[in-house]
């Protein structure tokens, strides 16, 4: 009798063993959940997500809005649109930016988030703020936010050379090249291609090395890569032919300024703007 009871006792707790273990699969299949060491074999700033496919970047101390959408090479409305990120665009660190347009997306008319025009940025601080139900953009405000609105209306009308020099590197998206290569002296002025806001001045996006971002309306940014100085600061107003650094090789192995110009998001060929040298 007790070698009997034994055995049905082997037997319960055998399927009971089964039993909870296909209920955890079951669990776990409704709500994947990556485990920290798949986590540490992903890259530092990007990760695939696994549910829905989509791309997601994590923000890092530094970045901002337009970093991000010009690294990735998306127009930053489209960015904010996509992550319910309304104006002035602020994000946090360590908050999930999705890179890629969402399940059933469908872009508006105009392809923006609204018809309104940017009021400002600010840069993501060291401390994460609370986000409300509504927004899930940070509220935490820096020192570089501009209440007033600017950089609006209509595409530049005219563009200058940003720095004096010989064109080393020419515009070849197919090899990578998204702008052009200006060689000069060390420390020569760098000066704003057009009148913008600066809306990011950094060392985030690997490969530019120091760099400034301006925004010069809805439609067009410019680039200055490499620099050995930034004399300008996020948020300020700039006019063109203002000097905004000095010419360096950060992120290089020469003296040179690298120069972009990106419409709606994507890089376009600088000489179709610049006037022709000399």
């Amino acid at each position: 009798m007790a070698i009997e009871l034994k055995g049905w006792c082997f037997i319960f707790s055998r399927i009971l063993k089964y039993v909870l273990g296909y209920t955890l699969l079951l669990s776990g299949c409704a709500n994947p959940i990556v485990p920290v060491s798949e986590r540490d074999t992903l890259s530092e700033r990007e990760e695939v997500e696994l549910l829905g496919g989509s791309v997601i970047r994590i923000t890092q101390a530094g970045d901002t809005l337009y970093s991000v959408a010009f690294d990735s090479g998306i127009d930053f409305r489209q960015l904010a649109y996509w992550n319910r990120i309304g104006e002035p665009y602020l994000i946090s660190v360590g908050q999930r930016i999705r890179l890629t347009a969402p399940v059933g997306f469908v872009a508006s008319p105009s392809g923006s988030t609204s018809s309104r025009n940017t009021a400002g940025e600010a840069k993501v601080s060291s401390r994460t703020s609370s986000t409300s139900s509504s927004n899930v953009s940070s509220r935490s405000v820096s020192n570089n936010v501009r209440s007033a609105a600017d950089s609006k209306g209509a595409a530049p009308t005219s563009w200058l050379w940003p720095v004096a020099g010989r064109v080393v590197g020419s515009y070849n998206p197919s090899v990578g090249r998204k702008g052009i290569d200006i060689a000069g002296a060390e420390g020569s002025a760098i000066k704003a291609a057009a009148s913008g806001r600066v809306v990011y001045s950094g060392t985030g996006l690997r490969g530019y090395g120091e760099m400034l971002i301006l925004k010069h309306s809805e439609e067009f940014l410019s680039a200055y890569a490499h620099n050995r100085r930034i004399l300008v600061k996020e948020g300020d107003q700039v006019q063109q032919g203002q000097k905004i650094a000095e010419l360096g090789n950060s992120g290089t192995d020469k003296f040179m300024l690298h120069f972009e110009i990106r419409r709606q998001g994507q890089p376009v060929d600088p000489n179709q703007y610049l006037p022709r040298p000399g």
